[in-house]
Order: C-alpha cells, then structure tokens, then sequence
C-alpha cells in the first residue's frame, strides 16, 4: 500500500486551529497511519515571500491574537462580515495561489481546520487535482452562518463536533452522504491520559495545598488581562493561572498578593498533566479549552455576554444544556459563581465526567473512509476505461 499525503490547513489566529492540527497529526502517528501528513498554515500559503511580515512586522493573524490578550472582542461579529467580503472580492488570486502550491505538491486528501476561506481552498484543489476529497473539520461546536465554516455548495466533506453542527449541515442542505458527526471537538492525545496517582505531591511541588479545591484560569496560549481581575477577586482561592506566553502577565500575576496558594504558569507542553491536577476551570467559553476541561473532569465557569466571540456563543449553550458548569454574564460574578461551584464540585464533576468526547480517534477514520472511497473512485474509472478502450478496439476491428 503506497503512503498518502494529507494536508491539514490551519492558522495561527486563536490557536485552536493549529491545536486541533497537531492533535490530528499526533494520534495518526501513534496510530500507524500509513499517511503522510503535512500542516500547512494558511498565511504561509498565500504569502510564501512573507510580503506582510516584511511590509508591517508582524504577522496577519497577530493583530487577531493582540486583540484577543487584551480582551477587545467588542463589535467583532460587524468585523467578520467586513474580512468575509474582503475574501469573496480577492476570490480570484486566492485560488490561483493557493492552486500553485498544490499543482508544485499533490495531495491525496485535504482537511480544512479553517473557517471563511474553504470556498477559496477547495476551489483551487478542485481546479488543479479533482480527484482529491476535501473535508472541513469544524473545530466550533457550531456554525455562524452564512459561509462562516459550512458552505453547501462545495463539493466538500463536513466533520461536525455537535448534533447542533450537524443539524446546521442538513439544514443548509448538505448531502447526508457528506456530514460525518464525532462525538466532540478534537483535541490532544495528551488530553486521554489519566489522573495521576501521585496528585497530592505534585501540588505540593507547585506550592499549592492538597487539601484546598484548585482552580485553573486559561485564556488561551497568550493568556488575557482579564486574568488580572480574576484573581483580585479570588485572593482566598488556590489557583493555577496559566499565561502561555505572556511573560509580562506573568510578573504581574505573581506580584499580586493572596491569601491562597498560587502557581503562576508559563508557557508549558505539559497542560494536559497540570490540569488534570485542578477541580475546575474559569476562562472563555473557547471549544479546545472547552473540552480539554471536560476530558480533564474539571466544571467550567465561563461569560456570556457583548465582547463574547460570535462563534463563541453557541458553546456556553452547550455548557448550560450539557451541565458542564456555569455560565456568567460578567466576570465582576466570579467571586459568588465559585463559591457555589465549589459548594457542589462533586455533583458538578460527575455530571461532567458523564460526558464522553471520542472525536480524535473518529477523525482518522472519518478521513480513511473518504481514501478508501477515492481509491475506489480511481479504481472504477481505470476500469471504465480500460473497457472503454478494449470496446473501441475490439469496434475497429
């Protein structure tokens, strides 16, 4: 059996894309998979010379990552519908550069991880290698539609996280034959391991007290100055407050002064490990975060409110109807929000370790069964035209 080359497009903007990516890529390479996966950013792929880079300094989807640190979301639904006209007007030499790149290096699968660019993305597959399936892996819980992540006219493959995202899929109008349901979001192998044995002692090598219930604040690999307010509000909780990145929220972090133990983390390859050392988590209601908390057993609390991403929304329905922890319209809450979490954090976790989330190990087989139908797709059409070819000779003759 000859290897296959997959494709995973991902961007940098958020950091959930590139996650869910790499998490794809990990557990085909524990898998065995004879596939040859490539991760391929976006920004890489229709700026190669890194033009941009160059002109301004920093990266197009920094300026999306900045905003996002300092906690500016207000009014991006109005900016989402200027960047989707802005990509329908460039359409034309999107495809084309995007079509250059695969016509230098054919896969034989492309899966998506992005959202408003999969017209552009499968058109320029389509245009150069036709025979090559396109999926889109949405790695929202659900759509914010129109042509945000399902776009129905495409000849594409959609793998949705949610029965909310799936019923989105049909209703719009996509073949059945080509809406694949997991059982959540995709997230790291790393996410799948269990809770260590030795608990107690690694809080204690943190500084933190075994006795005491732990919460986690995470916003992301860049970290939010709303991390700030979150522990002058809870000086007499014990936290782990995980900044990624940013070194700068860190220092102040740490120089704020508390009655609880604290442990002030920086960027870390080993967050599976540390959040399955917390009993539950306050952040924004983000689907990786989301459901890396779930998988880890831990309750969420997380805000509903004006600066929440618009494709954020639907996920704090899914906590509320899931049980999976509160939901606040403000973070000025948060004081009176943990202390009844805390109250009942046994209910609260056993209620969340109800829910099961399979969805990486259904990926793969998601995408091998869309090889399988290409190979037999190729197989029917060599034969078609082998006796196409014998019938035509055996005429002339």
């Amino acid at each position: 059996m000859r290897e296959r080359t997959i494709d995973l497009v991902y961007l940098n903007a958020g950091g959930g894309h590139r996650a869910s990516a790499r998490a794809v890529e990990a557990v085909v390479a524990r898998q065995g998979r004879p596939w040859r996966v490539r991760l391929l950013d976006l920004c890489a792929m229709l700026d190669p010379q890194q033009r941009f880079r160059r002109i301004t300094g920093f990266d197009p989807e920094d300026l999306y990552n900045r905003r996002l640190a300092r906690g500016w979301t207000f009014g991006m639904a109005q900016e989402l519908r200027m960047l989707q006209a802005l990509i329908r007007v460039g359409h034309a030499p999107l495809v084309r550069r995007l079509q250059r790149h695969w016509d230098a290096t054919p896969p034989d699968l492309v899966l998506s991880l992005v959202p408003n660019f999969n017209r552009a993305l499968c058109t320029a597959l389509m245009a150069g290698q036709p025979r090559a399936p396109f999926a889109v892996l949405m790695t929202d819980m659900a759509d914010h539609p129109p042509t945000f992540w399902i776009d129905p006219e495409l000849p594409a493959h959609w793998i949705c996280g949610t029965p909310t995202a799936v019923e989105q899929a049909l209703a719009m109008g996509c073949a059945l034959d080509r809406v694949h349901a997991t059982s959540g979001m995709v997230i790291h192998p790393d996410f799948y391991g269990p809770t260590p044995a030795d608990r107690a002692a690694r809080l204690q090598a943190l500084g933190l007290d075994p006795a005491r219930p732990t919460g986690m604040v995470l916003f992301g690999g860049q970290g939010a100055a709303t991390m700030l307010r979150i522990a002058r509000a809870l000086p007499d909780v014990q936290l782990i407050l995980a900044c990624g990145h940013n070194r700068a929220l860190a220092e102040r972090l740490r120089a704020l002064p508390a009655r609880a133990p604290r442990h002030v983390l920086g960027y870390t390859n080993q967050l599976a490990a540390t959040m399955r050392l917390a009993d539950f988590l306050i952040g924004k209601p983000g689907p990786g975060s989301l459901s890396e908390a779930v998988q880890s057993g831990l309750p969420v609390i997380v805000t509903r409110n004006a600066w929440t991403l618009p494709q954020e929304r639907y996920n704090t329905r899914w906590v509320e109807e899931r049980g999976a922890g509160l939901v606040i319209d403000g973070f000025e809450r948060i004081r009176p929000a943990v202390g009844s979490l805390i109250a009942e954090l046994p209910a609260w976790q056993a209620r969340v370790r109800r829910i099961a989330n399979r969805a990486l190990f259904e990926v793969p087989e998601v995408l091998d069964g869309l090889l399988v139908a290409d190979a037999s797709n190729r197989h029917l059409s060599a034969a078609a035209r082998s006796l196409a070819t014998a019938t035509m000779t055996a005429h002339a003759a």
